[in-house]
């Protein structure tokens, strides 16, 4: 009996993991209830026009958009929030209205080229010169490393329903491949997961940078809730490992 314990309750840690890691897949490939509510990072710049009018002491006109249906990236506006996801960005010009990035995979965490798309000339000339050099507008370092991040957290997803579908064929020598895999699952997990910590975290810079004395730039990027479901999902992968293991040894099938 001990060994139909572990099974299922390896069985259960492996289900929950891989609905959590669904849940970030989902992440902001629309603006519907779930999707709207997962994203990695979050960005809000609904103060970065008052910062610069403080900065240059100009009137700011025309860098918010207030139509969520106009298309991203052409230079209609500013949104006030933006969400990045794994397969695409949106951006919302208020708690729920807002429009999406067409989908591509393993899309790239580029925050600077995503906002600056969505100014007028002239407002994307001021950022340029404001972000040169720092992390946030290293387009290139961010935007590889969540590629990178991406398949990562994609193998960890295929290896875990593998882990899982081996492990309920209730053979002792499909328990050590379920083992094996449920391992390799929590490995490219808990990197993918890492990775995205790291990038978000260095993003974070953005929250306290100045674009003059005293004049930060009114921006507030924080972890997305699809950061912390990757975590509990490698928890899960990694709290399944024990009981396949002793399956092993103590099923009797």
């Amino acid at each position: 009996m001990k060994g139909e314990y572990c099974i299922g309750g390896a069985s259960f840690l492996s289900a929950v993991a891989i609905l959590l890691l669904i849940f970030v897949h989902v992440g902001q490939i629309s603006t519907a209830t779930v999707p709207h509510g997962v994203s990695m990072a979050t960005l809000n710049v609904s103060n970065y026009g008052n910062a610069l009018y403080l900065a240059f002491q100009d009137p700011i006109q025309g860098l918010y958009a207030d139509n969520a249906s106009q298309p991203l990236g052409q230079g209609t506006g500013l949104r006030q929030e933006y969400r990045f996801g794994l397969y695409s960005y949106c951006a919302y010009v208020n708690s729920s209205a807002g429009s999406c990035s067409n989908h591509t995979v393993a899309s790239k965490f580029q925050p600077y080229e995503a906002i600056t798309a969505d100014m007028l000339l002239n407002y994307s000339q001021f950022s340029a010169y404001i972000f040169d050099g720092s992390t946030f507008g290293n387009s290139s370092y961010l935007g590889f490393n969540s590629h990178v991040a991406y398949f990562f957290l994609l193998l960890g997803t295929i290896f875990a329903s593998l882990s899982l579908f081996v492990g309920v064929l209730r053979r002792t020598f499909l328990f050590f491949i379920s083992a094996a895999l449920a391992i390799l699952s929590t490995i490219f997990v808990l990197i993918g997961a890492a990775i995205w910590t790291s990038l978000v975290k260095k993003a974070e810079s953005v929250n306290t940078m100045q674009i003059a004395s005293g004049i930060v730039t009114g921006m507030t990027m924080s972890y997305g809730s699809g950061i912390y479901l990757s975590w509990s999902a490698f928890a899960c992968l990694a709290a399944s490992i024990v009981p396949y293991m002793i399956s092993c040894c103590t099923y009797r099938g």
